[in-house]
C-alpha cells in the first residue's frame, strides 16, 4: 500500500510565506510527475506545479515566480515553497503523483492518479 501524507499548510497573512511538504511511503520503486493542485471553495480543483522524476517543472501562470516546487527522489517527496501569498491563494492544497510503481507485498503494482489527502492553506488580507 502507498500512501502520500502532506503537512505544512496553514493561516498566513498577506506577503507570507508557506512550505508545504508531500511524502510518499510504502514500498516504491519509481515515480513519475509529483505535484501540487488546489481547490478554492466554489472552483474546480487546478494545477498549481508540477515536477518530474528529472527536475523539469511547469507552474501555473498565477504562481510563476512565488512559488518554488522541489522534489527528493531518494526520499520520495515533494516539496512547494510559496513566498508572498495572496488572498486568492486560499485554498485546499492536494499532492498528486501521475504514476507510482510499487510492491504490495505480492506484486508490483502500477498506480496512477495518486492524491493525497489535502491541507488548508488560507491567507487572510
Amino acid at each position: 500500500q502507498v500512501h502520500l501524507v502532506e503537512s505544512g499548510g496553514g493561516l498566513v497573512q498577506a506577503g507570507g510565506s508557506l512550505r508545504l511538504s508531500c511524502a510518499a511511503s510504502g514500498s516504491i520503486f519509481l515515480i513519475n510527475n509529483m505535484g501540487w493542485y488546489r481547490q478554492a471553495p466554489g472552483k474546480q480543483r487546478e494545477l498549481v506545479a508540477v515536477i518530474s522524476s528529472g527536475g523539469s517543472t511547469n507552474y501555473a501562470d498565477s504562481v510563476k515566480g512565488r512559488f518554488t516546487i522541489s522534489r527528493d527522489n531518494a526520499k520520495n517527496t515533494v516539496v512547494l515553497q510559496m513566498n508572498s501569498l495572496k488572498p486568492e491563494d486560499t485554498a485546499v492544497y492536494y499532492c498528486n503523483v501521475d504514476r507510482i510503481r510499487y510492491y504490495n507485498g505480492r506484486s508490483v503494482r502500477d498506480e496512477y492518479d495518486y492524491w493525497g489527502q489535502g491541507t488548508q492553506v488560507t491567507v487572510s488580507s
